[in-house]
């Protein structure tokens, strides 16, 4: 019987080479991993031509002096579902807090309050999510393809997309330019 790896409340950084293209650079918000299996929320790159007015806007919302920010690519599942991860300092009814790390919701709620600025503090938007079945990401934890990393406030709500990945990993100590994209066999 294999061990779980828990990883709710970490980062998970693609390696280069890990052989699926909507992973490409990818880093992934874990916000649960148990037996069942895994959910997270990629925050490694953004939609294109989308921003947190537009998502307002076409929900009818009044974005007020909220700052327009990029929306994340939250991975490939349901890419039309929005959720947003954000600071501690406000719940919702459906939110989760994630390892007492921070917070994610899913609901109107959390967006109507950040535009009529009762909502919380930090917060970053995104829309789809990476989910795994049950033992899936475990086993790919065992192969070549993800690194595990300690969730970090700085990584989540201090970098832009487009840095996350190499600063996951400058901050684990590695360059991931001198990082292989493949493994070798003996």
């Amino acid at each position: 019987m294999q061990t779980a790896i828990f990883l709710t409340g970490q980062f998970l950084l693609a390696m280069p080479g890990i052989g699926d293209p909507r992973f490409d650079r990818a880093v992934i918000a874990m916000c649960s991993h148990d037996e069942n299996g895994a959910l997270g929320i990629g925050l490694g790159s953004v939609l294109d031509g989308l921003s947190f007015h537009d998502v307002l806007k076409q929900l009818d919302i009044d974005p007020g002096m909220t700052p327009d920010v990029p929306v994340c690519l939250g991975g490939p599942c349901e890419p039309r579902r929005g959720f947003v991860l954000h600071s501690r300092d406000w719940s919702g009814a459906d939110s989760v807090d994630v390892a007492g790390r921070w917070v994610l919701s899913g609901t109107l709620d959390v967006l109507k309050a950040i535009a009529a600025g009762t909502g919380p503090a930090r917060w970053v938007p995104a829309l789809g999510y990476a989910g795994w079945g049950e033992g899936q990401l475990d086993g790919e934890m065992t192969r070549h393809g993800w690194f595990n990393v300690a969730g970090d406030d700085a990584l989540l709500f201090d970098r832009a997309a487009d840095d996350r990945w190499e600063a996951g990993f400058a901050g684990a100590g590695i360059n991931p330019r001198l990082l292989a994209a493949t493994t070798g066999r003996a």
